[in-house]
């Protein structure tokens, strides 16, 4: 399968907003003050697995995807 230089583009800035924007999200999860993730006893709640759940599969997916573009970009540079 051969992807378009833009689709390559696109989905290697894909993966990149992926990272940027779920790594900002893992951090603030770990630094929540609001009670959601953690409870009185500092232990984690349900709220805190599942978001983190949903933060490790976007970064596997982010990479995936990410991967895919890059290789994609530079396999329409050797043209």
């Amino acid at each position: 399968m051969k992807l378009s230089r833009r689709v390559s583009w696109f989905l290697l800035a894909f993966g990149v907003w992926s990272w940027v924007i779920w790594v900002t999200f893992a951090k603030n999860l770990w630094k929540d003050g609001s009670g959601l993730a953690f409870d009185d006893a500092g232990n984690p709640t349900a709220y805190f697995w599942v978001h983190l759940a949903l933060a490790v599969t976007s970064f596997i997916l982010g990479t995936a995807v990410g991967v895919i573009g890059f290789r994609g970009v530079r396999a329409s540079r050797n043209k």
